[in-house]
């Protein structure tokens, strides 16, 4: 049995904050390994990349979820007692909500909310001088997602909610300010949505009984009882959350098109290439660079034994980039996804395997679409300018994005 390579540094955790989405490939590429281990949080931990690895990392004969997210995400990003965190049959019956809620239908009625979200922005923004792009769209996501969830949003609160949306979603990564605004965020908005749970159990809200907020309100265990109303309310941000961080694919889109600018005027007439051009920003730009998981018992794997317990962290951010499944796998080429075949644990910026059993996104299909939307209104229905201002992309700060949240200036519709 080989033993499996060591980091250098005898506690990692200032050296992943500071290298932030290259750590895991960067430190493969240097041991001349998919895997190596070091330790995080104070705890020995095996870091994955790979096809191969991502593979491993979703099979649940090997990997569970059950305690392996660090605490400060689950405060924040996840919440506590959601569907991330469950294993086994009762994962795939909380799994098995979420599919159903988020069928080709749903994808369709959000859809259909956004681009009408889109059109009444556009004509506001005509009005203003700057934009910060990202804020607008996330607001436009918050409003589109609350509607379509049968969650009561008045505009006067719209806001308040959309930043603690987003709050969640940013200070996930974070540490000091960042942490404990999205852990305040997390707080209300609980609080927000279980007080709507209750409502809807006791018939004081009315809604569609096929609204998320009606299934997720009276959705029951494996045992017949109901969601814990807390727990509820953390299934129902699951729906919320995640379709406003499709924003920051929105911008990581923008910001291609600014530099690769025949890419709009191409997509302005070709449909055939909005999900190529979609699909590879969601390949370059992973959200989050990894995600963890923790080893049911000791096992063997390419030689290397992974003891029982052991917190698995996979890179995303890296597998997204491999070199031996992707040709010049830095270079942003929407070409490579023309009659692309999906591979499940290739290309896993939404996580690995198949969504209906396994731990990877049921809301995949609409963050495409809504990029796809957003893609469509930047290049055929609107024209704007992007005044001066530092648009790099920080790596080490998760979740990435330009600090100015992208601004846009003399915004005009264009004429259909």
């Amino acid at each position: 049995m080989t033993d499996i390579p060591r980091d250098e540094h005898l506690e990692s955790s200032l050296a992943l904050l500071g290298e932030g989405y290259p750590f895991i490939r960067d430190r493969c590429q240097r041991l001349h390994s998919n895997l190596f281990q070091t330790r995080l949080l104070m705890q020995n931990t095996i870091c994955l990349s790979g096809q191969e690895a991502a593979r491993l990392f979703y099979d649940e004969r090997y990997l569970q979820r059950d305690k392996a997210m660090p605490r400060m995400l689950k405060k924040t990003l996840i919440g506590e007692g959601g569907v991330q965190g469950l294993d086994g049959e009762a994962h795939r019956q909380r799994k098995r909500m979420f599919m159903q809620l988020l069928d080709s239908a749903a994808v369709d009625e959000v859809v259909r909310l956004t681009e009408q979200g889109w059109c009444r922005a556009i004509d506001e923004w005509q009005a203003r001088s700057d934009i910060e792009l990202m804020s607008e769209v996330q607001s436009i996501f918050t409003d589109s997602v609350c509607r379509w969830a049968g969650v009561p949003l008045p505009s006067a609160e719209l806001p308040e909610r959309r930043d603690q949306l987003v709050a969640m979603i940013d200070g996930a990564g974070g540490i000091g300010a960042r942490h404990w605004a999205a852990r305040k965020a997390r707080r209300e908005a609980e609080i927000w949505l279980q007080q709507l749970i209750k409502q809807a159990r006791s018939g004081e809200l009315q809604a569609a009984p096929t609204t998320a907020l009606m299934v997720v309100a009276h959705h029951r265990n494996l045992d017949g009882s109901r969601l814990d109303s807390r727990v509820a309310a953390v299934e129902l941000l699951n729906l919320l959350r995640p379709t406003v961080a499709v924003s920051y694919f929105i911008i990581y889109g923008a910001l291609e098109l600014l530099a690769h600018p025949q890419w709009r005027e191409r997509l302005r007439s070709d449909d055939a290439m909005l999900e190529p051009f979609a699909q590879e920003v969601r390949r370059l730009h992973a959200f989050f660079p990894f995600t963890a998981a923790r080893v049911r018992e000791g096992f063997e794997w390419q030689g290397y034994h992974f003891p029982a317990g052991t917190r698995v962290m996979l890179d995303l951010w890296g597998t997204n980039r491999e070199a031996s499944r992707w040709s010049e796998p830095d270079a942003f080429q929407p070409e490579r996804f023309v009659d692309w075949q999906d591979n499940a644990f290739s290309f896993v910026t939404q996580g690995g395997g198949d969504p209906a059993e396994g731990h990877r996104c049921p809301g995949e299909r609409l963050a495409i679409e809504l990029l796809k939307v957003a893609l469509r209104t930047l290049t055929r229905e609107m024209e704007y300018a992007v005044p001066a201002q530092d648009l790099r992309i920080d790596l080490t700060r998760m979740p990435a994005k330009p600090q100015s949240g992208l601004l846009i200036s003399d915004v005009k519709r264009l004429a259909g």
